[in-house]
């Protein structure tokens, strides 16, 4: 598990390395923009299985830590689900990852 570290406050967000990976993509490409905007996650039981959300902001520090030392594997069509999900209203929302299955049955 990596963690997304938030602010000063170093409040610390729990995430798969690969579901990181693809946040960064998409937070650092909206920041590079200066563009503002929230980020919303389901939590795990472990914090209380609710619903998180964090305002991003080019002037908030954010630090990626992730456990693993390879990077992995992109995919493409989450990266465009999540870059639409940014660029809505509601802002960031993560989802799941698109599965090969519904890959497959998309193209039919």
């Amino acid at each position: 598990m990596g963690s997304l570290i938030y602010g000063t406050s170093g409040i610390e967000i729990e995430f798969e390395d690969r579901t990181l990976e693809h946040l960064q993509i998409v937070i650092a490409t909206k920041l590079r923009r200066r563009e503002s905007f929230f980020f919303s996650w389901r939590d795990t039981q472990k914090v209380g299985d609710g619903r998180s959300s964090i305002w991003l902001d080019p002037g908030i520090p954010l630090y990626f830590k992730y456990v693993g030392g390879r990077v992995p594997s992109i995919s493409r069509e989450w990266l465009t689900e999540l870059t639409a999900s940014s660029n809505s209203s509601s802002g960031l929302v993560l989802t799941d990852e698109p599965s090969l299955d519904n890959s497959v049955k998309r193209r039919s």
